[in-house]
């Protein structure tokens, strides 16, 4: 009994000094200007939970200071074989010199490097889809990607630390005229997070990828989702209402500074009462109430892009009304680490996407010159001195 009750003991004291590892990651993230949600801990326990993804990752601290680390997600594509994902990261502290984040960007690959040696499966690739406005010169060995992994790389973002009526003013004229015309009309905008709110929402979802002639998410992805946001209060589901009929939604994200229109739709009916932008707009409002200081739209199409080059012009003609600055991210980076394999997970998934949102992004032509080559991981995993490398 006695060596029972150590052994609990030790159990609850690692899980104690797992949550204080999660919960200064997350502080770390949250802090952050154009931090990603999906780098927090309950993104990656979602990804369990509904995918059954499995996970690792890297904290890195310069004396108690978080200064870097990445959350790297692991998707069996054959019993043998995995490929690593990093959505949203790595993350590098914005105000470190590039010789400071090449230390921390260096020090993650190499602690990745070191899963992989010991990992049984095959690890065909890794991707990365860091928040970066440009490539830094030290990443090295990557090739841009053609393959959509469900972030974005343009996406339009909304300043929210203006007043509501400088919000107003600084939205295309159509988007503004479109806000009044909601509301002489009397559309009204709630939030609902009920089972049968989680049931509008996926009615609404549904019939706008079915307009569209594209497959959307599964339910299951949403019933597991929603409950888990709404439950952390890291989101919500809005809906516009006109007499009675719920016509358009959102569901929103909130996390650290920004709030994300991460999925929604909207009805074919009543198109003349504009209820998607007053609840664009509401949804600004209740964001900036709660101390947000960016609304991201979450992907637009690239205006560099002829208009015929995707589905989706029209969603980013929409979102593009409501003013903001256009974010344009870094591509999507692959390491091929075994080249067979590799083939073998594209021929499998290359056409697919984990993470489909109402609006896929492609790259942008003009980011092909930023592909980077060359040797990107080194021979061994020393750490530089200074950094102090913690798991996740």
């Amino acid at each position: 009994m006695k060596a029972k009750i150590m052994r609990d003991e030790a159990a609850g004291e690692q899980h104690t000094q797992e949550l204080g590892k999660w919960k200064a990651w997350d502080e770390f993230l949250e802090a952050k200007a154009n931090a990603g949600f999906r780098q927090s801990s309950w993104y990656a326990a979602f990804r369990v939970a509904y995918n059954g993804w499995k996970h690792f990752g890297t904290v890195l601290r310069d004396g108690g200071t978080v200064v870097g680390g990445a959350v790297i997600l692991t998707r069996s594509f054959t019993p043998e074989k995995c490929y690593y994902y990093i959505p949203d990261g790595p993350v590098l502290l914005e105000g470190d010199t590039d010789a400071e984040q090449e230390q921390v960007f260096r020090t993650i690959m190499e602690f990745i490097e070191e899963k992989r040696q010991n990992e049984r499966q095959v690890v065909s690739h890794l991707c990365i889809n860091p928040r970066w406005e440009h490539v830094p010169s030290f990443v090295r060995g990557f090739q841009e990607s053609s393959h959509y992994y469900g972030s974005p790389r343009d996406t339009q973002c909304i300043d929210l630390n203006s007043s509501e009526s400088a919000i107003l003013a600084q939205m295309k004229p159509k988007g503004r005229y479109n806000v009044g015309v909601a509301q002489r009309h009397g559309v009204s905008v709630v939030e609902d997070v009920s089972p049968q709110g989680i049931e509008d929402f996926l009615s609404i979802y549904e019939e706008t990828f079915a307009r569209k002639g594209r497959h959307g998410l599964d339910p299951d992805y949403f019933h597991a989702l929603i409950p888990m946001l709404s439950a952390s209060e890291r989101g919500s589901i809005f809906f516009a209402e006109y007499q009675g009929t719920r016509l358009a939604t959102a569901l929103v994200v909130y996390f650290g500074r920004t709030a994300t229109y991460y999925h929604g739709g909207s009805r074919a009916i009543h198109r003349n009462v504009m209820a998607p932008y007053l609840l664009q707009f509401e949804i600004m409002r209740k964001a900036k109430v709660l101390g947000c200081q960016c609304y991201d739209l979450f992907g637009v199409s690239p205006q560099s892009e002829p208009s015929t080059s995707n589905g989706w012009t029209d969603i980013s003609v929409f979102k593009r009304k409501f003013g903001g600055r256009e974010l344009r991210l870094v591509p999507t980076l692959e390491y091929i680490y075994d080249p067979i394999a590799y083939q073998e997970w594209k021929a499998k998934h290359g056409g697919d996407s984990h993470d489909l949102p109402l609006d896929r992004t492609p790259l942008d032509s003009s980011f092909r010159a930023t592909q980077v080559l060359g040797d990107g991981l080194p021979a061994s995993a020393s750490v530089t001195a200074g950094v102090q490398v913690g798991n996740l």
